[in-house]
């Protein structure tokens, strides 16, 4: 990790390695990746803690979640159609 000043501006900070968002790689490093510049192979992804659920449980609470956001969109959708007929604009 380079601990260089961000494009060398004063007062700056430090700058430090961020997982899955940036990382100050060699040249030589990029070079064993075939100078791929793809950020993936190189930023990699943050931790996320486990919060134990069981998959099952969890994909049948964001369909849920999922469906009652749709229902919602739905009725947005409506109240907006007819808040335009009701300005008679044409």
């Amino acid at each position: 990790m380079f601990t260089k000043l961000w494009r060398n501006e004063k007062d700056a900070g430090k700058y430090g390695d961020v997982p899955g968002f940036c990382k100050s790689v060699s040249e030589m490093e990029v070079k064993k990746n075939a100078y791929a510049l793809t950020p993936g192979r190189y930023v990699g992804a943050e931790e996320v803690e486990d919060d134990d659920e069981p998959f099952d449980d969890t994909i049948k609470r964001l369909t849920e979640k999922l469906e009652e956001q749709f229902a919602e969109g739905e009725r947005l959708s409506a109240a907006v159609r007819e808040n335009v007929r009701s300005i008679q604009w044409r």
